[in-house]
This record gives C-alpha cells, sequence and structure tokens, in this order.
C-alpha cells in the first residue's frame, strides 16, 4: 500500500470513528476542504505533517495514535 492511501485510509477511518464527515472535520481543522478531498482521492502525493497534526489537534489525539494501526507497517508501506 502506498503512504498517501494509508494516511487516507486512516483518517477515514478516524471519521467514522468520532462521527464526522470529511466536510465537518476539514472545517473543524481549518483544512480546506478541496484539500481535505484531494487528500483522500489520493491526489495528494505527500501529506503534509502540518496537515496530519491539524486533524490530530481536531481530534484530541496524539500524532503517534494517527501513525500507530497496523496500517503504518513500515515494511507494507511504500511511497
Amino acid at each position: 500500500m502506498l503512504f498517501k492511501e494509508a494516511v487516507s485510509q486512516r483518517i477515514i477511518e478516524l471519521c467514522n470513528k468520532y462521527n464526522y464527515t470529511p466536510n465537518k472535520l476539514a472545517e473543524m481543522s481549518a483544512i480546506p476542504p478541496s484539500t481535505l478531498r484531494a487528500l483522500l482521492a489520493n491526489q495528494v502525493d505527500n501529506p503534509s505533517s502540518t496537515l496530519i497534526f491539524k486533524i490530530c489537534k481536531t481530534l484530541n489525539i496524539e500524532l503517534k495514535d494517527f501513525f500507530d494501526p497496523k496500517l503504518f507497517d513500515i515494511k507494507k508501506l511504500e511511497y
């Protein structure tokens, strides 16, 4: 799996877990909705750490919790 796909999948998991639509998460995170849509559509090759930080801050989770799932197993990721 590509890293950008793992990031996208994780954001979708978190939206489901916290009962947010992607638009609501974008709005609350001060991320342009078009940017989040592009990210979720795997059109962003290098998701920025700032974007991920904003999502974590909004959901009140640590960065390590964002990257904790087996989804980010380094042996299974590509770039």
